[in-house]
């Protein structure tokens, strides 16, 4: 992985050439602090450079387990007076659990600009490195895009370490894994593979890997610019990656054999591989009832299909097909659209485009007043084009009907996948009625079988067909009877055998 550093640079025995080469690396930025200490007692004292950047470390820390101790060493004359060379005496006086050494200046560089306090002794090639980092960061907060009724309510933040701990406190076993990558050759973002080892697919584990470590880019900002490195297919409306800020999401799908990518700076965790099912389920389904989460699933897949095919059917029927519709409703729609300039596909194309302005304005308006105009706006101008004879009565009631099933797709990208294919099969459908809009849903479900994710067929369990997966797919049985997981070939079985307990034949009280 390459760093803003052009040439690796070897530390020396130098104080002023490492602090020199330090100096010229960071430039005078006004956050970096640097100091020179005379350690010991006169005559035999060493001079040592101390270097950190304001902000980035935690001050009591640094204050209390590396600053007093170097300089109230001289109270203490016969320490310094041991027989052991002066650098092990630094390393024994410094009260910090995490120290390390490096002789490689671009480590020592990447450590200081991650929090560190560095400590460079005259005559010592060995740089000192002093775990001091910490800054101000986010409480843990309820999820703000990913809401359930029942089950956690804490969810990610931006400080990757406050999310490895979430994970691991949900799963306490030895086999979990983190591989930590740097990528940005100026942001030098951590990025961390999490998994379980002996579930997850090893196949899978050394693509993403590999796929990480290809990524030669100056900056990675947020989990979205690696989604688009890594993802198995680029031009396509359905994604192929899912991501979270739910750490109960994340490890369900690492206990199940997947994989999670977590990134510096960003609250999103990326999951994979996952299938087009998997953009339709929730966190809640399996704190629910199983009949319950059987209902509201198949509500969810309904709304998905209602979404993205509502409007294209009206105009289809509209426009072309109109003996399919009773005579009383044909009359009435008739009725509506008498004083309406527009045909049925510009209609649906002026409101379509009008709400989805509307939805836009109300994420970028300030909380407060943003859902409030978003509604109003809707209700206002969906009444007043009515009454200008602009659009019917009865389109308002589909792009209305159509936007709130859209919302009830638990992922964003999906329900985004599902908006920007309506408009094509509108524009199909306003052309060549039904039989354009079967042409489009036959091109639809063969671009889903051909995509995959990681090597796993996007339409499983149904293309390639696996019956055994069916038990959580469309539906949810109860959790006794969920013995497989999905996305491993290793370590399949998720319990044992379970008989299910019944209550006593006769009442004994």
């Amino acid at each position: 992985m390459k760093t803003s550093l052009q040439v690796p640079f070897p530390m020396t025995t130098s104080l002023q050439d490492n602090v020199k080469w330090l100096q010229d690396q960071l430039g005078k930025s006004s956050d970096v602090y640097y100091r020179q200490l005379e350690i010991g007692v006169y005559p035999e004292t060493n001079s040592v450079a101390l270097f950190y950047i304001d902000g980035l470390v935690q001050n009591d820390i640094l204050n209390e387990h590396v600053s007093k101790p170097l300089l109230t060493a001289h109270e203490n004359v016969s320490y310094w007076q041991q027989d052991i060379c002066f650098h092990d005496l630094l390393c024994q006086a410094i009260t910090i659990s995490e120290l390390t050494l490096s002789k490689e200046g671009t480590a020592v560089l990447a450590a200081l600009l991650g929090g560190n306090t560095i400590l460079i002794a005259d005559g010592y090639d060995e740089v000192i490195i002093a775990g001091t980092s910490g800054w101000d960061k986010r409480a843990i907060e309820e999820p703000q895009t990913q809401t359930v009724v029942r089950g956690p309510k804490e969810s990610f933040t931006e400080d990757i370490r406050t999310n490895t701990s979430l994970i691991r406190r949900k799963i306490r076993s030895p086999d979990l894994r983190f591989i930590s990558l740097r990528i940005g050759r100026y942001t030098q973002t951590e990025v961390i593979i999490c998994y379980l080892e002996g579930i997850a697919d090893e196949r899978v584990v050394t693509e993403a890997t590999s796929r990480l470590e290809r990524i030669d880019t100056d900056s990675i900002l947020e989990s979205g610019f690696i989604e688009e490195y890594i993802e198995d297919v680029t031009y396509s409306p359905f994604p192929t990656i899912m991501n979270s800020e739910r750490p109960d999401a994340i490890a369900a799908g690492i206990l199940e054999g997947q994989i999670a990518i977590l990134v510096d700076g960003t609250p999103f965790v990326l999951q994979a591989p996952v299938t087009f099912f998997s953009f339709l389920k929730s966190s809640e389904d399996y704190y629910q009832r199983f009949d319950i989460a059987t209902f509201i699933r198949a509500i969810r897949y309904i709304s998905f299909f209602v979404s993205m095919l509502l409007p294209s059917l009206y105009i289809a029927i509209t426009t072309f097909h109109q003996e399919m519709l009773p005579t009383t409703l044909l009359i009435s729609l008739a009725a509506q659209r008498e004083g309406v300039p527009f045909p049925a596909l510009l209609e649906a194309l002026l409101m379509e485009v009008t709400f989805e302005v509307l939805r836009e304005a109300g994420v970028r308006m300030p909380r407060v007043i943003g859902s409030a105009i978003s509604i109003v706006g809707a209700l206002v101008l969906g009444q007043a084009s009515v009454q200008a004879g602009l659009v019917s009565a009865a389109m308002v009631i589909i792009v209305s009907f159509t936007a709130i099933s859209n919302f009830v797709t638990p992922a964003l990208n999906m329900a985004v996948a599902a908006r920007l294919i309506r408009f094509g099969l509108m524009l199909l459908a306003g052309s060549f009625g039904l039989f354009g809009i079967l042409t489009g849903c036959m091109a639809i479900l063969i671009h889903l079988a051909s995509l995959r994710s990681f090597g796993v067929p996007y339409l499983t369990p149904v293309a390639p067909l696996t019956v055994s997966s069916f038990k959580d797919t469309l539906l949810r049985v109860p959790r006794w009877l969920l013995g497989l997981r999905p996305f491993t070939r290793s370590n399949t079985t998720r319990n044992k055998p379970y008989d299910k307990p019944s209550p006593p034949r006769k009442n004994r009280f």
